[in-house]
């Protein structure tokens, strides 16, 4: 029957004026491919909205919007743990899910989400770096000469270079202070953290704090990347035709690049033309114990996995990546405190009473903080967890095979992933997810803490947790305290909401405060 069925469309179409015949095979060929989407095997059960099953438009269409996270939120608590997002994608929210995807074991693989999209072009070549390589065996060898640049240990080591922009942060707000006007408290969490990554990085900050504004423009670069990922990254497969051709010149990831590559530049004194296949000369940098010279160090050796390619790579991953989570993070801190002045207040009695315990030196140290503020940590925390920074699935591959997830068979090459808002907001988890509690870190039973640590998703998970969260944790820690022990804060508009906009990170505008230096 479907055979005789077959000839007669095709009798058809061949009594058809040509053009008519093309236009009528696209269309059958444009709807046997959505009906094949809809119904594909292990997914045609699975619920969710109509439209995702059919086509990828729809998931592209939600993301353009900037709020997918909330929409992620609603169809999981509308449809259970299993979402259909897409006519291969499906987002997760059981917690206990994952360690199996994203656990040190998982056989789960990144997919290109990450890779070309968010690597970085140099010399024609597409780069991957620690977070957007899809090479196990690159992650794991990268990651060996890269932990030690990262680790606490070193980062504490480090911990001078972080109070100079501690200290220079506070200098530029008692001069805003002192003139009265409400300040973008936002827009200076940003200068805070990117210079902070660029002592970290080159021993030398970038210059936000001093100047007090966007340093070539490079934040409004970073969130032009940012919107393309998280819109691109719906439809990977036209990465090729847009910043992805090699015709084009890579776009805004190129002016990452090339920052990082100033910076490079000014450490060394001279015009070290990298681009060019340029060596750095070993007097050229001094041993500072940054991370410039310790990966150097590493690209002298001749290890193959921190070629010169790699090595700027992996420092404008640092600019790209190593700064904006964090300060999202202190938005919200802010936020949420002015929101809640009774929780600000609590705060600022803990450090308040440390301080006069003899407890904190001035600047706080991260030991300090981490040992005699509970309430602080508790606060940190609550801040990640009521706004984490990620606000789309952390796409993984299915293995071949297939695998069982929330006791559901799901086919291999099928794209599953957990968006930390997801769970989050689990009021299963966390109670009354939607108020800023930071009690709730340090009341609850053991239990319960261990469920909410489960759910905890903030820096994803297993071998792909963020290399960079100590330095967030530290950051956070010490100048968190610093500043409230200096002004008092208050939102200048305490009625009204900030603005989020979900580019793949979720990014905040309006954290307008009033500061004021205490007595």
């Amino acid at each position: 029957m479907e055979i005789k069925t077959a000839h007669s469309i095709l009798n058809t179409l061949a009594s058809l004026p040509l053009p008519l015949a093309i236009s009528s095979l696209l269309v059958i060929g444009i709807v046997s491919r959505l009906l094949y989407n809809r119904f594909r095997k292990d997914l045609r059960d699975i619920p969710g909205p109509t439209a995702a099953a059919y086509t990828g438009l729809w998931r592209l269409l939600d993301v353009r919007g900037g709020q997918a996270h909330k929409t992620h939120i609603k169809l999981h608590r509308k449809y259970g743990s299993l979402v259909r997002i897409g006519p291969n994608h499906v987002s997760v929210s059981d917690p206990r899910e994952i360690n199996h995807i994203y656990g040190p074991k998982s056989q789960y693989t990144k997919t290109g989400f990450y890779h070309p999209i968010q690597s970085v072009t140099w010399e024609g070549e597409v780069v991957p770096h620690l977070f957007t390589t899809v090479d196990s065996t690159f992650h794991r060898e990268s990651k060996k000469l890269l932990t030690n640049a990262f680790s606490p240990t070193s980062l504490l080591a480090y911990e001078p270079a972080i109070d100079e922009c501690v200290n220079l942060l506070l200098y530029k707000l008692e001069g805003l202070a002192s003139e009265g006007k409400p300040v973008d408290i936002g827009s200076w969490m940003s200068y805070y953290t990117f210079d902070v990554m660029g002592q970290l990085s080159f021993s030398k900050m970038f210059g936000f704090l001093e100047k007090g504004c966007d340093v070539d423009g490079i934040l409004e670069t970073i969130e032009a990347i940012l919107a393309y990922i998280s819109q691109c990254g719906q439809i990977p497969e036209m990465h090729k035709f847009l910043l992805g051709n090699p015709l084009l010149s890579g776009g805004s990831m190129n002016q990452v690049v090339d920052f990082a590559l100033k910076a490079v530049n000014e450490v060394a004194g001279r015009d070290i033309a990298l681009r060019k296949g340029g060596k750095i000369g070993a007097s050229d940098i001094e041993s500072k114990g940054d991370m410039l010279t310790k990966w150097y160090a590493i690209n002298q050796s001749g290890s193959k996995w921190m070629a010169t390619k790699n090595l700027v790579t992996h420092l404008a991953a640092n600019v790209y990546g190593g700064s904006d989570t964090t300060s999202i993070a202190l938005r919200s801190l802010f936020y949420y405190l002015g929101k809640n002045m009774d929780k600000m207040q609590k705060l600022v009695k803990e450090i308040d009473d440390a301080a006069a315990a003899g407890k904190l030196s001035q600047p706080v140290t991260f030991k300090e903080a981490n040992t005699h503020l509970p309430y602080l940590n508790a606060v940190i925390k609550e801040a990640m967890r009521v706004h984490p920074s990620a606000g789309l699935i952390y796409e993984r591959f299915v293995p071949a095979g297939g695998d069982t997830i929330c006791g559901r068979h799901i086919a291999g090459g099928t794209i599953v992933g957990i968006n930390p808002w997801v769970t989050h907001y689990d009021p299963e988890v966390f109670h009354d997810p939607e108020r800023f509690l930071p009690e709730r870190w340090l009341d609850s039973t053991e239990e319960e803490l261990k469920r909410m640590e489960q759910s905890f998703f903030n820096f994803s998970a297993g071998s792909r947790t963020c290399i960079g969260r100590h330095i967030a944790m530290i950051e956070m820690s010490k100048m968190v305290p610093e500043l409230l022990r200096r002004f008092d804060m208050a939102l200048t508009y305490p009625d009204r909401e900030w603005e989020t906009k979900n580019i793949w990170l979720v990014k905040q505008t309006g954290v307008i405060c009033n500061i004021t230096k205490r007595s």
